[in-house]
């Protein structure tokens, strides 16, 4: 993170007691350190930072057979409760960190909120694995949901993970199963970098736009094409047939711009979509959604949206 300049008062004590503790555990030149370093601080952060499950969710680990490799993933359920729909979970963390344990407290707290079976993926991470493997884990774990689950099948994800959602509603669209509806955190997508928010917040807090090229840059492979929908959903040329899809961003983010333009293209494929821009909140405000207020109505409106979705219904906006 830069000096606090412009954001000084733009955002809340709060927030910023959030932002210093994240910039204690994770300090911003973590980047320059090698990959290995990187996961093992990160980690460490999300130990720290882990919540206690909510009364009544249950947790389980399986693995998924997949060409040449197994595909962990964690199952979360309501003890004593048949869930209604499924929804597939991709944690964030820039395609090279995280894990089940990085977000296991925000999916078992997604479980618990709208009552639905929570699958998280373990998709492989570069620079060991390049692009497309975190698409092809992420599109086999939904593919291996879909013959399994009886009820609507839903996609979500932050970040990286938000990245990977929308590569695979694209890539489903005409499966004899589609999702249901896809609601996506902060994503990034692959958007115009010359976009509204990629210059007002090019330096901002916890995510800066050279952040988000070396992330780009690590998960790419040799001559990787700039049009390719799988690696960023933005660039397809059809977005038609696509689930009801809810994006929610954060205003002090670079990549907030992408949610705004994902929603348009839908809208004008004739699909059904929304973009709320959190205000005041930076990149990885889920996070801190048990000591500041905003992120936490903010996590409140990304579980009604998961709700309404599962249950065939449009999100009522607040």
């Amino acid at each position: 993170m830069t000096g606090r300049s412009k954001y000084a008062t733009r955002l809340d004590p709060a927030l910023w007691a959030y932002i210093d503790g994240i910039n204690a555990w994770y300090p911003p030149e973590t980047i320059d350190l090698p990959i290995a370093k990187q996961r093992a601080i990160y980690d460490r952060m999300c130990r720290a930072l882990r919540q206690p499950y909510p009364p009544g969710v249950t947790a389980s680990d399986d693995l998924i057979a997949a060409p040449g490799r197994d595909i962990a993933v964690r199952h979360y359920g309501m003890a004593g409760t048949a869930a209604r729909a499924t929804m597939l979970y991709y944690h964030g963390g820039g395609f090279i960190l995280g894990g089940l344990d990085s977000h296991d407290d925000i999916c078992a707290e997604i479980c618990a909120g709208t009552g639905f079976a929570v699958l998280s993926v373990d998709y492989r991470l570069a620079p060991e694995h390049l692009h497309p493997a975190a698409f092809d884990d992420a599109l086999a774990a939904f593919e291996w949901a879909a013959a399994r689950a009886n009820g609507p099948l839903l996609l979500s994800g932050e970040s990286a993970g938000g990245n990977l959602a929308a590569a695979v509603s694209h890539a489903t669209r005409a499966h004899a199963k589609r999702p249901a509806g896809q609601v996506l955190i902060y994503p990034g997508l692959g958007g115009d970098e010359t976009a509204r928010s990629y210059i007002e917040h090019a330096e901002a807090p916890l995510l800066s736009t050279g952040d988000v090229a070396f992330y780009r840059h690590v998960r790419s492979a040799k001559r990787q094409a700039s049009d390719d929908p799988t690696f960023s959903p933005l660039r397809a040329a059809d977005f038609s047939g696509l689930p009801p899809t809810v994006v929610i961003t954060a205003e002090c983010d670079p990549l907030s711009s992408d949610g705004e333009a994902y929603r348009d293209r839908i809208l004008a494929a004739g699909g059904k979509a929304s973009w709320h821009e959190e205000k005041r909140l930076v990149h990885s405000f889920l996070r801190a959604r048990t000591t500041v207020p905003a992120a936490a109505d903010a996590f409140g409106r990304i579980i009604a949206a998961i709700a309404a979705l599962g249950a065939g219904e449009w999100p009522v906006e607040r």
